[in-house]
């Protein structure tokens, strides 16, 4: 009779006695498939549960009501004594908790005029009021100015501009070892995701993998959009992996923690949107106030075979509004959207466009729709020097390596442009030419 002893895993379960250690095959194999199939419903189980929040969603709008009472109380301060400087920076900051608790921009203005008066009232030693005004600026995509203002003041805060404005410039190096002080000096949600962030600008998915992980191990109930924030990141890092049911499960988990987050409703109809699932990912877009989004309903439109210009002309327009009304970063967007829409005559634009994004901008996205635009103008020694800038960080993001085998194609050096289609396809297995139209990252003309 066939014997055979059980892999440790079973062992240790089993815990059997000298007369039990040599077991017949048969049953072996039935016990061996009953373990590895509930190994795997367990390893399941955990993997959602570990993205679960674990906090009462009982009372969404706690967190905005006490941001009001905050408001109301430095008010009444400010009224009270107008030269305090403290009071304004404190009521500038709740301006500011206000912009990301409502996604309203207009607290934009209260902020930077309350920072401002209370460096009047208080120049020194005020890194309230500097903080704020970091933060503005990096809300108006000034990033040198944000990081120049940030390495003015001290704390975790300021090292969180450093980091973001790092990676929005392309300075992952100085990034990464900002995140790294910050996490050193507190292991939070907000500064473990933004580790993350930097080593997944680095190409150190599975370091960035980690980090979002224990960012989540690590959340406390007063953050629920930080929760929502990390997981809607951790799920497109998945998403860009191809897992497109992972990043889905994470986008819906956000969207529990906060129910209209945009950040996830917009990434969701683009996974929606991927899968071919048009009626749903449009239902998404219609929920997000964002000319983002009806750029993504253009798509749809278009996807479906419906050639009429009106949806392009509609997300242009307010692309265009948004640009004309404040300096918030939707110049890459415009750009992005005429290239997608595919006509010739609208190249020179995008490339003004990128051009001047990334003159302040030099992350790998803004360098890619630089790389793009160029390549659309036929100016692919151009675009090669700024998709290989793009690639320089480590960065892995099948796009960009698609789009450097493009690059490499049409200046004839074959296998170049091999290596980059094959490290595109190790990325993301699904990124094929329908992901590729369905993404926007090919002209629909």
């Amino acid at each position: 009779m066939l014997t055979f002893k059980p892999p440790k895993f079973l062992w240790k379960r089993w815990k059997p006695s000298k007369s039990t250690e040599l077991i017949p095959l048969s049953v072996l194999a039935m016990l061996l498939a009953f373990s590895v199939g509930w190994r795997f419903l367990k390893s399941s189980e955990l993997q959602n549960h570990a993205y679960t929040y674990p906090f009462s969603l009982s009372s969404e709008n706690s967190g905005q009501e006490t941001l009001e009472r905050s408001i109301s109380f430095y008010q009444g301060r400010v009224q009270r004594n107008p030269e305090d400087g403290l009071d304004q920076a404190a009521l500038a900051s709740a301006y500011l908790k206000m912009v990301r608790a409502t996604g309203n921009d207009s607290w934009y203005l209260l902020a930077e005029q309350s920072a401002q008066r209370s460096l009047t009232k208080l120049p020194f030693d005020n890194d309230g009021a500097v903080l704020v005004l970091a933060r503005i600026a990096e809300a108006k995509h000034d990033f040198a100015e944000a990081n120049r203002l940030a390495e003015q003041a001290s704390g975790p805060e300021a090292l969180a501009i450093i980091v973001t404005s790092n990676l929005a410039i392309g300075q992952v190096e100085a990034a990464d070892a900002a995140a790294n002080t910050l996490v050193d000096l507190n292991p939070s949600l907000g500064s473990l995701t933004l580790r993350a962030l930097s080593r997944s600008a680095q190409g150190d998915q599975d370091g960035a993998q980690r980090d979002f992980q224990q960012a989540i191990a690590a959340e406390e109930l007063s953050e629920p959009r930080g929760s929502a924030w990390t997981r809607t990141l951790l799920g497109r890092l998945y998403f860009q992996q191809g897992n497109s049911a992972l990043a889905g499960q994470l986008y819906r988990e956000a969207l529990q923690i906060v129910p209209d987050y945009p950040l996830a409703q917009l990434y969701l109809a683009e996974l929606e949107t991927r899968l071919g699932h048009y009626r749903t990912a449009q239902q998404y877009y219609l929920q997000v106030n964002d000319p983002v989004a009806l750029h993504g309903i253009a798509r749809i439109q278009a996807l479906q075979g419906k050639a009429a210009d009106a949806p392009w002309e509609t997300a242009e327009t307010a692309l265009r509004q948004h640009i004309d009304e404040n300096a918030l970063g939707h110049r890459r967007d415009l750009a992005h959207l005429l290239l997608e829409r595919g006509n010739t005559e609208d190249v020179p634009e995008a490339i003004a466009l990128m051009q001047a994004e990334a003159s302040n901008r030099r992350d790998a996205k803004t360098l890619d729709l630089l790389a793009w635009s160029l390549s659309r103008a036929g100016r692919w020694q151009e675009a090669q020097q700024i998709i290989q800038e793009a690639l320089a960080s480590g960065i892995q993001d099948a796009g960009i390596f698609y789009r450097a085998g493009v690059i490499e194609t049409a200046l004839n050096r074959a296998s170049q442009a091999n290596q980059y289609f094959r490290l595109a396809q190790e990325i993301d297995p699904t990124f094929d030419q329908q992901a590729r139209q369905r993404l926007g990252l090919v002209a629909h003309r």
